[in-house]
């Protein structure tokens, strides 16, 4: 769940909190409030009830009318009055059931109040000479209860369509706060080593977002110095370092030539030299590659490469320092249309890591058969170089693409452990990934990914 999406649901969970939070407040005041009203109508008429018990004998017929004239009958209204011994008590408690808590706050002197769902009772102890009376009123207030009722429907779908408009408008809200924000990462997901002179558009104000911006193209300004420092040495180191390297090993051969067959003992000292000068400027030259593959820049050339092509040609630049290899190609995977084997990238560049596997591949199976193939799928290409060497120990698999890394059974091979990780560089740099399945002494299979361009 990314960001913008968090801040609409927790917007919209605050709302719906402090919504609830205000219905719960309206409907709990609306339904004390309307009781409330029809409570005391009852208890008016537990008035008149004892009044009208209190003048029994002078003139009841009046109470009643003048009760009936100014107190409109409420629905199904009802009225007892029991003496208040406990034998009333019980036999009317038959008829209603009403709780012990209602008959102690009558027999305290007190208008006692009591409700069963939408039936509201109201009741008073009094004396009327010596004996002791009690007068229950019970009715049903149907217009207050549906109102709350409708209340009730009103709040809830209140509730539904405040937390949808809070939604909504927090959505809008977080788009609107995160559209700046947005349009950086998609400017700085289209900056990479290839466009390192890009920057961040800037952006007015002294809020979080510009300082981000101007945070990010500092970055960039300094990578941008780094990566063209590391650069600059490398040309210069690629043209100090092997200028005295070839001197070295000219001078040697040279020296050979014309003094050797003079002394044994110095022609076999000029020729180790010779032999680990020429060595020495094979792993500078593996060194400067493979940290020039790390950085791309404005100055590479891209280019669409047909890769059945780039495999000929492999085979050729193989062909030409191993002539015994045994490099089978198969192309029988091929799609029918030839632009969906093109790839978008440095020619040199993929020719050198392809070499290199596929080298690799000739070194440690002793020449046995290679196999490499070329194939689609829907969103790569795939490259395959699969041998019949000594494989690779499983536990040791993890560390092949690290630099100067050899394998514990490759002690009889020559090698200076910088070719695989000069090629997963160069992979990585156009996109793509290199997945390996090897079994100990019956041989290595490596997958190159490299994107489609179509």
């Amino acid at each position: 769940m990314n960001l913008n999406t968090r801040i609409t649901f927790l917007f919209a969970v605050l709302s719906a909190v402090i919504i609830s939070l205000l219905s719960g407040f309206v409907w709990y005041f609306a339904n004390e409030f309307a009781f409330e009203d029809f409570y005391k109508r009852l208890e008016a008429r537990v008035k008149i009830a004892i009044q009208t018990k209190a003048a029994a004998g002078t003139n009841t017929v009046e109470y009643n009318e003048v009760r009936q004239k100014y107190l409109e009958r409420l629905p199904q209204e009802e009225e007892q009055v029991f003496a208040a011994d406990k034998a009333s008590k019980i036999a009317f408690d038959k008829k209603v059931n009403l709780p012990s808590s209602f008959y102690k706050n009558i027999e305290s002197g007190m208008m006692a109040r009591y409700r069963n769902e939408n039936v509201f009772y109201a009741g008073k102890y009094f004396k009327n000479g010596p004996n002791g009376y009690i007068v229950i009123i019970s009715a049903k207030d149907p217009y207050g209860y549906r109102e709350l009722k409708d209340l009730q429907k009103i709040l809830f779908a209140g509730f539904f369509l405040s937390v949808a408009l809070s939604y909504f408008v927090g959505r809008r809200f977080s788009d609107f706060t995160f559209k700046p924000i947005r349009e950086l990462i998609k400017k700085a997901k289209g900056i990479s080593a290839e466009n390192l002179h890009q920057r961040l558009p800037p952006i007015k104000g002294n809020d979080e977002i510009s300082e981000i911006s101007q945070t990010f193209n500092d970055m960039l300004d300094r990578l941008e110095t780094a990566f063209e420092t590391q650069n600059n040495f490398i040309s210069n180191a690629s043209h100090e370092l092997r200028t005295p390297l070839t001197i070295i090993s000219g001078e040697a051969e040279l020296t050979i030539a014309r003094d050797g067959h003079r002394d044994p003992e110095l022609q076999k000292s000029l020729a180790t030299i010779q032999a680990e000068s020429e060595r020495l400027e094979n792993i500078l030259t593996s060194l400067l590659s493979l940290a020039q593959s790390g950085f791309d820049g404005e100055k590479q050339r891209w280019e669409e490469i047909r890769l059945d092509e780039l495999i000929w040609d492999v085979k050729a630049s193989i062909d030409l320092v191993n002539p015994d290899n045994q490099i089978q190609v198969d192309f029988s995977k091929l799609p029918e249309n030839p632009e969906s084997i093109n790839l978008n990238g440095n020619l040199n560049l993929i020719k050198l890591a392809v070499t290199n596997i596929v080298n690799n591949a000739c070194k440690y199976s002793d020449n046995r058969v290679v196999e490499v193939g070329l194939s689609v799928t829907r969103t790569n290409i795939v490259i395959s170089v699969k041998d019949q060497g000594i494989g690779i120990p499983e536990d040791e698999l993890q560390h092949v693409f690290e630099p100067f890394f050899r394998a514990s059974n490759t002690t009889d091979y020559n090698g200076y452990g910088v070719g695989l990780p000069l090629s997963l560089n160069i992979i990585r740099l156009h996109k793509g990934s290199i997945a390996i399945k090897t079994v100990q002494e019956s041989g290595t299979e490596m997958n190159i990914l490299l994107p489609r361009s179509r």
